[in-house]
């Protein structure tokens, strides 16, 4: 039999009848016997919620199913957990999977972070990938391993623009996130492990806070289009502002935030209600007012500008290392750049290449999926083109892009890049849970939070220690694999060390699978032999303006 709509309201209703009908019962045995009144206020609370769901005009869901509906809230709301801890394998990257995330927190906590019973991967499958040993390894005394930035190679000429103060770097370092992005105590976590550690801490593009400053570990300071911490009132950029800062010993490099791999291609905006006067002071903004982070940058437009701004920035900061960090999108507008550093005799100290498998920063779901290069090619991309220039020997590249375990060091290493940074790798090391609020101000672990309650409960010092043990150990992971592999340092790590598996029955060392290009091919007319992105947007490249010759 066809049932009429009218014929579902018992089940609809249900909850709530039996809610009055409870209410009604415990209201007459507390009249007449006495006893408890805590069931009469959790069963009026309960006919006082379903009241207000029949009565409201927003959710039609709760209107048709008043005080049940409310579950479908509850569930939607703590889905990320669920789905976490009770559904998703070990395995599934979702960004990140539950193997990941213990392995950080088991070398974060230090813990034994061996497994037995062999690997959960399945080899077999497309994309797999590993590293080969040597019959010959080697045995290291030190997993501290680093790297100079800013040093002028051998037999070239230094020129009175050029770095006068390099840097000796690790080789693993803390990626870009800003303090108001996360908290205070955060901020003072990471810093105090950096500092412990001997690693560096990039402050984001949100500036200098005194989180960054009370345990004084060595700081990157990025400079985004804000200008936050070197800005005139206007939103300019204050050489004047930038210099007071920049000069500040604890200040080792400074880095140009071009875009990043969350919202390549756009700006920020932090709304007024969370500029709060801490935040406003550090940014060098107004209280309480909106601030917004245009997608370019007002110091420069075209690459020679760019270039001569990053000479400009050297010379305020003392002769510090100086470069500039980029999600890649058209390649033709790196390749002016490149050919910009030609022109010029100018470089960058170093470049950071951030993959657009998104970081920290929230944004529009098409930014996180469509938008931007993926780490690996991105930095083929940049490795292979100052290679074909004949400038890599001039550059450090650094890169970001869910780098978590030794082996992902060990991996992009091989693609070109000199160290690598990780952002929510030291977040899953303060504690982060991924519950994926981090742009609600509600986060579970006070990480990614301005709430003085929530941020209260991660305790620094006991934070600032596992930062510090994720990183030492998972250079000691590193070393490890290096020392496997027969070689001497992660300078060593070549795309001939790391295999992949393309199908069930074929696979090929990187080096034979991705493109390469000779040093010095670029500067050749003839450009017939070399990858076809060469071959069609060289040439059109312009350096007076950021686009193509013939657009």
């Amino acid at each position: 039999m066809l049932k009429t709509p009218n014929s579902y309201y018992p089940i609809r209703y249900t909850v709530l009848a039996l809610c009055v009908l409870g209410l009604l019962l415990v209201l007459l045995n507390l009249l007449f016997r006495g006893g408890a009144v805590w069931p009469v206020l959790l069963l009026g609370a309960l006919v006082a919620m379903g009241v207000y769901d029949l009565r409201q005009h927003k959710h039609a869901l709760l209107r048709n199913y008043p005080l049940i509906g409310n579950l479908r809230y509850l569930l939607e709301y703590i889905r990320p957990e669920i789905r976490q801890y009770f559904m998703e394998s070990d395995t599934d990257a979702a960004p990140f999977s539950r193997a990941q995330r213990s392995l950080v927190y088991q070398r974060a906590k230090g813990q034994t972070d061996f497994r037995p019973f062999g690997s959960q991967i399945d080899v077999k499958k497309d994309g797999y990938e590993w590293i080969n040993q040597s019959m010959t390894p080697t045995r290291l005394d030190s997993h501290d391993f680093r790297i100079t930035i800013g040093a002028q190679p051998a037999g070239r000429q230094a020129r009175p623009g050029d770095c006068r103060v390099p840097y000796e770097a690790s080789v693993f370092n803390i990626s870009a996130m800003s303090f108001g992005s996360l908290s205070g105590n955060a901020i003072e976590a990471l810093n105090a492990g950096a500092k412990r550690g001997n690693f560096a801490h990039d402050t984001g593009e949100g500036s200098i806070s005194s989180y960054h400053r009370k345990h004084g570990g060595d700081l990157i300071w990025e400079i985004g289009s804000g200008y936050f911490g070197c800005r005139n009132d206007d939103g300019s950029f204050s050489a004047e502002r930038f210099a007071r800062n920049a000069t500040d010993p604890q200040v080792k490099m400074i880095e140009i935030k071009i875009s990043q791999g969350a919202k390549p291609g756009q700006g920020g905006v932090m709304p007024g209600g969370k500029v709060t006067a801490e935040i406003a002071a550090v940014r060098g903004i107004p209280v309480g007012k909106t601030c917004v982070s245009p997608p370019t940058h007002s110091a420069f437009t075209s690459p020679v500008e760019l270039l001569r701004f990053i000479e400009r920035l050297r010379e305020l900061s003392g002769g510090k290392p100086t470069g500039f960090k980029f999600c890649l999108g058209h390649p033709w507008d790196w390749f002016g750049i490149v050919k910009a550093m030609m022109e010029t005799d100018i470089t960058p100290d170093f470049i950071v290449v951030d993959g657009a498998e998104g970081g920290t920063g929230a944004s529009p779901v098409e930014f996180i999926d469509h938008v931007g290069v993926p780490l690996q090619e991105a930095l083929l991309l940049v490795h292979n083109t100052l290679v074909g220039a004949d400038l890599r020997d001039r550059v450090k590249l650094g890169c970001a892009g869910k780098v978590i375990s030794a082996f992902d060091v060990a991996r992009t290493l091989a693609l070109g890049a000199d160290w690598c940074n990780s952002a929510r790798g030291f977040m899953f090391a303060l504690g982060c849970i991924q519950a994926q609020t981090c742009h609600t101000g509600n986060c579970p672990t006070g990480v990614t939070t301005q709430d003085p309650v929530r941020q209260n409960a991660l305790v620094v010092s006991d934070k600032a220690q596992r930062v510090y043990q994720f990183h030492d150990r998972t250079l000691l992971a590193l070393k490890y694999l290096i020392q496997a592999a027969g070689l001497q340092h992660p300078d060593d790590i070549l795309p001939r060390h790391i295999v992949r598996r393309i199908d069930e029955n074929n696979v090929r060392l990187l080096s034979n699978l991705l493109p390469q290009v000779a040093q010095g091919a670029l500067l050749n007319d003839d450009l017939s032999g070399e990858h076809h992105i060469y071959r069609n947007y060289w040439q059109q490249s312009r350096t007076d303006r950021f686009g193509l010759s013939v657009d």
